[in-house]
Parts: C-alpha cells; structure tokens; sequence
C-alpha cells in the first residue's frame, strides 16, 4: 500500500492546474528535443545504448579496480582525493575544507549529490552561505524548495510564479520577460563568482586512464565554480566512472542528447589538475571527494543495474506518471521528497535511502516501458521496478515470498489456475471485459471502492470490445510483410572501428578539409554562433577577408574597447598589437569589465560546432567566459571530425584543464524559454584561417 503521505501529494499535484501544464510542456519539448537529436547519430542507436550499457556494466562489476585506478591517477594529478563512505562524512569533508580556507561563501553549481547529502544545509549551520547558481537551482533556492527534475530543477513553476519569487526575494521588478529576468541573475550571481572562496560542483564522469573530471553544462556556471574561486570542490558518486577516454567520448554522444535534445553540451570541462604555476588562472586546490553512501551496498542487490545511471532525466520526460505529478509528489512514508524522483529515482532511492521509507514509490509507475525505451544506456527500468515492489532491495526470493499477503497469494493461485488453461483463459477475458465496462470511466459506476485505488488515483481504462485473440480470427491484426520481418532478422550491428569508437559507418569516408570547414560552420552557426572565413594574409582572398582587419572591423562595430585575450604567441602574429594600435585596453588576466574575450584555439570539431581551449601559460580560460563576446581565432586544418579524435590529442590529455566550448551559454529553466547568455557569452564568434591555394 502507499502511504497516505504520497496521496496526498499525488492528489495535489493533479488538482494543480498550473503545474500540469508546466509538465506539459517540459514533456512536449524534451520528446520532441530527444527524437530529433538521436536522428542525427552517424550509427543505430540501439547499437550504441548496446555498446554504452556494456561498458557502464563491464564498470560496474569491476568497480574495485577502476576506482583505485582512478584515485591513483587522479592523485598523480593533483586532486586531493578523499573517500566519504555516507552522508555525514561527505558533509564533514567538505566542511573541514571550508574551515581549513576560512570560507564564507561557496559557490554551488548543480550536483544531484549534494541534494542527496543535504550540503547546504550542513554549511548554512556552519555559518557559510551556499549559493546556487544555476538558474533552476537558484529559482527553487530562493522559494525554499528542492529541485523538482534532475535536469530541470525548476520545471514546475510558470513565468509568474518566477517573476513573483524574483520580485520578493531579490526586490526585483516584476516581470513576466524570461530575457530579463535571466540578466538579472546573470548580474547578481556574477559577484558570487568573483568573490565565492570555494566553488563546489558535480562530476558527470571520471575517466579512469587518465583522472580526469568531465562536467557538462549549458549556462556556463559549472565552468565559472571549477576556474573563479581559488578552491574547488568536486562531489562525485563512486559509480559515475567510464574506463578511458574513448568511453568517454561514446558516453557524450548519448548523455546531452538524451537529457537536452543537444549533439553535445555549450561546456564540457576536462578537469586534470590545480591551476599551474604559469597558468592566470583557475584553482590552487582541486578537492575531489568520493561518496559512496549506499552504492557499493546496492552493487550487491538485485539492483545494480541502476547504477549504470548516467542521470540524463530521460525517463522522467517520458514516463507518463512523472508527466501527471511532477518530482515533488515523490516523497517518503513522511513526507519527504525523494532526491531522485521519477523511474530512475523510485529504484534508487529504496536501494540507497531504505526500501520502508522508499519502497512505494516504485507503485506509482504503469511499467508502460516507455522509461527502458528513451535510457541512453538501456537499462531495464521496468524490471527493476518490479524488483522494488517486491521488496527486492535487499531481500532474498524466499524471504521475498513470505512476505507476500494470504490474499495476493491466493489470488496468484487463482489466476495460476484460469492461465494455464486457453479454454478458462478466454471465459475469464469475457467475464473481466464485462465488469471493466460497468466500473470504466464511462460507465455509472466510475469509481471502485477507495482502498483500491482504481479511480482515485489511478484511472481504469474502458476495455477493448474485442480480444487480440478475436481480433486475429478475424483478419484485423496483420503480421508483418515478410520482406520487414526478413530484414529485421537479417540487420546486425555494425563493428566499432579499430580502437576508439568513431560513431561513423564503415560506408562514410572521413571529411576532407573543406567539408570539415562546413560541417562546423553550419553546426555552429545553428548554435546562434557565427564563423568568418579569413586569410592570414593582409588582403581579401574572394570570400575570404583579412583576420586583422576582420576582427578590427567587428570590434568597432560592436563598440569594444576592453578586451580581456590569450597571450600574443598564442595568437596569430600582429593581431594583438594592431588591436592595441586601435586604442583597445587588452588584459591578459581575469577581467570582470571586459567587454569582449579573444582566444585562440587547439582544435575543433566538425560534427558539433565544437572549440577545443585548452588552458595553459598565456592562456586565461576566464578569456572565454567572463566577457559577453566571446572572439575565437581557429585554423581550418586544426578541425577534426568527432570528438574521439579530439580526446586522443596529447594536449587535451595533458592540460590541466580544457573546455570544449558549443556556441554561446544557454538555458531553458524558466518554462522551457531558450535564453542566451545566462553566465558565459551571449555571443561566439570564430575567424578561421584558410590556408592560400
């Protein structure tokens, strides 16, 4: 049974017409934003969740290892790693941290395991203010309430009802425009940056080869915590671990598909090391605390598989339960909201927080299979629910039978008996199809007795008058053409090829240069970026114009007299002095008053629009967030074609940290509203140098 505590959640969040259609439309675009994306991969997405949901498992079962690998070569780097076996300890790490720095201020970006260890509190008592600082994270903070989406913390609420919390917590205008109201949190978030003594973040994979730490983002705050603040702190699950590099690239592939509709993320942080002694920026302490609370236990359950999570929210979008009552009606047998709602978190919240306060939550699902269908990793969501039901967190079958009412029991035997035999099988389906008429919606008798649930919180759908066994006597149901069935049995997937997985098909040659060069335009430019084709040479070429004289050109347009940039070697000879020459203010250093940020790059990626910065001596990472405009010099023979070949480069393996940059910041937290600009720039601009000839 459910606990009254649920029902009456349940109960609320349907009659909350405002909330219904939130989840609406969060429904309607994120499907939408999914089917689209998943179209666009270069080979069968069955065959890569196949291949992700091996290497998630293949992981798994050898966690022991790779975690020791991980913490081997991450302490080579030069985290500080610490293991936090539950809650209390996770907190404390962090805490002594804090005290050690003599913090007041820790600038949060979005971690779902913070929420589960209840950090801010914790530091709140300590005396240190916690601040979240993306734009969901912040909204849900202000109004004291808990994230209601993994991905979109703030899915539940309208435009008003942030324009309302904006206007009496911040003392802001109200205002229904989601414009001005994102700026507005841009503007005061940006001292919590610049002055935050420690910046605490999540990690969405470690890579065992090599400890790194990859964290993806779309607003630019999980950048702006991992490189402002002089320490930082990253909280990572024992679990959220991929063997190589090569993994990693298969694992983005489906991670920001799945959970945004994105081919990949604006940022994705490759964080190795502290900030070198000749780099200008980035932390002088990386922290990165290892937290198990639950999850070496739940290994050894029935649920483990739960653990190849990669927290993409995906089957939250589609779960038709989830789409009816939101993440907050996910709550414990007192009330509590659940850190992970949904499918997802109605099997891992009874195997890492206890199956009595937990276990109903897996009731609250139709096991439609629509969950198992959109998982990124092909997890058996519906099976592992039925595992929850029945109390198969931690108990054996045995204990599991025992535990079983004398009336479900008999019922069991009951239908047992009717199953078994086709001549009962079909009186039954009868006699049912006519008492599921007379209790149906349509019927005078719409509700069933109230300890069922049927029609109070459940609807009971009118039957179909007719059984598939009717249905195919009578020609209705067609089998598959055999041509169909042929060639489904025929279709096998295709081989990765040779070591790192490419995510091309064998049939499609490798990009030349020119059709790199417009493979990264068009998906750039689709990004609301934009690319100007240059030569290095002090005169137009045919479409081509020269790169001093273009970026002079866009700076007087854009009325820029403050630029924060790389070093000039490494920049393309002349560009900086002719900049100064124009009257421009350049600093090499973190700048919160410039107006523009000019950069060059390692490296890019064709298939999604992607720059590759690494940092470096000479080289500010801030160069490419701080500024509204971010200005970006790229060399045509520089772009690759996907991002395995990218993290194959001996440089994006060795810096101590690189960002892999998509287009201007982003977000849709308020009623799924695409707004640019929220933390990094609103703007990307990148001149590619083609070669003479």
């Amino acid at each position: 049974m459910m606990p009254d505590s649920f029902h009456i959640h349940i109960r609320a969040a349907l009659d909350n017409l405002k909330l219904q259609a939130a989840l609406d439309a969060n429904t309607e675009r994120r499907l939408g934003a999914y089917h689209k994306a998943f179209e666009s991969l270069p080979e069968s997405l069955d065959v890569m969740r196949k291949r992700a949901h091996a290497m998630r498992a293949g992981t798994i079962a050898d966690l022991d290892r790779y975690l020791e690998e991980f913490i081997t070569n991450a302490a080579a780097n030069g985290l500080v790693v610490h293991r936090a076996a539950n809650a209390a300890q996770a907190v404390e790490i962090v805490l002594d941290i804090a005290r050690q720095n003599g913090a007041q201020v820790v600038a949060k970006s979005k971690t779902m395991v913070s929420e589960e260890i209840g950090l801010n509190h914790a530091l709140e008592s300590a005396g240190i203010r916690a601040v979240e600082t993306d734009l969901g994270e912040y909204i849900v903070q202000l109004r004291g309430e808990p994230p209601a989406h993994i991905i979109t913390p703030a899915v539940h609420l309208s435009r008003s009802q942030v324009g309302q919390t904006f206007n009496q917590k911040l003392g802001l205008p109200y205002t229904e425009d989601v414009a001005d109201m994102t700026a507005a949190v841009r503007r005061i978030l940006r001292q919590t940056f610049l002055t935050a003594d420690i910046g605490v973040s999540g990690v969405n994979f470690g890579v065992a080869e090599s400890g790194t730490l990859c964290i993806v983002t779309n607003e630019g705050n999980g950048r702006m915590v991992t490189t402002v603040p002089p320490v930082h702190i990253a909280l990572m699950g024992i679990e959220r671990l991929v063997p190589t590099l090569e993994d990693l690239a298969l694992a983005l592939a489906l991670l920001p598909r799945a959970a945004t509709g994105q081919k990949i993320t604006v940022y994705t942080s490759l964080i190795h090391s502290p900030r070198q002694s000749d780099e200008p920026d980035g932390p002088r302490e990386r922290h990165l605390v290892l937290v198990d609370n639950g999850r070496s236990a739940m290994r050894d359950s029935p649920l483990r598989e739960a653990l190849l999570c990669i927290r993409c929210g995906a089957c939250l979008n589609a779960c038709p339960v989830f789409r009816e009552i939101g993440g907050h009606a996910y709550v414990d047998v007192n009330g509590k909201n659940s850190t992970y709602p949904g499918p997802i978190g109605s099997i891992v919240s009874p195997a890492l927080f206890g199956q009595s306060e937990f276990g109903h939550l897996a009731r609250a699902s139709s096991l439609c299979g629509a969950c198992k269908e959109v998982c990124p990793v092909d997890i058996d969501l519906p099976k592992l629910l039925l595992r929850v039901r029945a109390g198969g967190t931690r108990l054996d079958p045995k204990r599991a039978r025992e535990k079983v009412p004398a009336s479900v029991a008999l019922g069991l035997r009951l239908y047992t008996w009717m199953a078994t035999n086709p001549w009962r099988f079909a009186a039954a389906q009868k006699i049912a199809a006519v008492i599921g008429r007379l209790v149906s919606p349509a019927s005078p008798w719409m509700r069933l007795p109230a300890f069922t649930g049927w029609g109070h919180s459940k609807d009971f759908p009118r039957p179909v008058q007719k059984t598939f066994r009717q249905r195919w006597k009578s020609g209705s149901v067609k089998p598959y053409p055999a041509e169909i069935s042929a060639a489904s049995e025929n279709q096998t997937p295709r081989p990765r090829q040779g070591k790192n997985p490419e995510f091309r098909s064998q049939a499609t040659p490798s990009m030349d240069l020119k059709a790199r060069v417009e493979r990264f335009s068009a998906e750039l430019v689709a990004l609301d970026g934009t690319v100007t084709l240059c030569s290095s040479e002090p005169a137009h070429s045919g479409d081509r114009r020269d790169l001093v004289d273009g970026v002079l050109s866009f700076l007087e347009k854009k009325e820029v007299h403050r630029i924060q940039s790389w070093a000039a070697e490494s920049l393309p000879a002349g560009l900086l002095s002719a900049i100064q020459q124009a009257g421009i203010l350049i600093s090499h250093e973190p700048d919160a008053e410039a107006q523009a940020g000019l950069t060059g790059s390692l490296a890019a990626i064709a298939e999604t629009g992607t720059l590759v910065l690494p940092s470096g001596s000479g080289r500010p990472l801030t160069a490419s967030l701080l500024p509204e405009i971010h200005l970006a010099i790229l060399h045509a023979e520089d772009i690759y074609e996907n991002l395995a070949q990218v993290l194959s480069l001996d440089q994006v393996r060795s810096a101590a940290s690189v960002a892999l940059v998509t287009g201007p910041s982003r977000t849709s937290d308020i009623e799924m509203t695409l707004t640019l600009g929220v933390h990094g720039p609103r703007e990307v601009h990148v001149f590619c140098i083609m070669k003479s000839g």
